[in-house]
């Protein structure tokens, strides 16, 4: 089963009724298999990107905005996030809701703190580092997009949060526990599809 339409089973398990997906490369073949969205008893559309413009970019070629708030999210992301509680919970009067996953990265080497003079403050062997980190998963408020997405040009979510950021806007972190994998790499789609094999019931409510 595609991730992606994984995603779409769980958005219309979630409460959503309408999807656009963007999409640029193999554009014609995402179309072929996802369609109007009608088996999922949802309505797809589409936005193409003739240039890529990014992963924010495309929220300016969306038309009749009709929620003061939209979920955008990876295509290519594996998680038993609630998506519908996200998107409710996110205040439209803040810019924006970024969903993190803390991840833990281990150092191999001694890590060496300093004071000021030069001189060893700290010997760190080997410590393991602690870092929340974007899932993928945002709720942006529809004015954010109208204000801060400039048309048809490219613009990366970073970005856009730093201009939110930047003019004084509220970007909300919420924190969670769910299960997240990007599948950036082969081998995170191979751990991705074991996961999902074992237990599909856990990401298709």
């Amino acid at each position: 089963m595609p991730i992606l339409e994984i995603l779409l089973r769980q958005m219309k398990a979630r409460g959503f009724d309408r999807v656009t997906i963007s999409v640029g490369y193999l554009a014609s073949l995402i179309e072929s298999y996802c369609g109007d969205g009608d088996r999922w008893d949802l309505a797809i559309d589409y936005v193409r990107e003739d240039e890529p413009l990014g992963t924010a970019g495309a929220l300016s070629l969306l038309e009749d905005l009709e929620d003061d708030r939209i979920l955008v999210t990876n295509g290519d992301i594996l998680t038993d996030l609630d998506l519908g509680l996200v998107t409710r919970e996110h205040d439209p009067d803040e810019g924006a809701t970024i969903c993190a996953n803390r991840r833990l990265v281990p150092v191999d080497f001694g890590v060496l703190h300093t004071d000021e003079r030069g001189c060893l403050r700290e010997y760190e062997e080997k410590p393991t580092l602690s870092y929340e980190v974007s899932m993928g998963v945002n709720v942006v408020s529809a004015w954010a997009v109208e204000r801060y997405v400039p048309k048809a040009r490219k613009l990366d979510l970073p970005d856009l949060m730093r201009a939110l950021v930047a003019d004084s806007k509220a970007v909300r972190i919420r924190s969670t526990d769910a299960y997240w994998l990007d599948m950036g790499r082969m081998a995170d789609l191979e751990t991705a599809t074991q996961v999902f094999t074992d237990d599909p019931t856990r990401f298709l409510p």
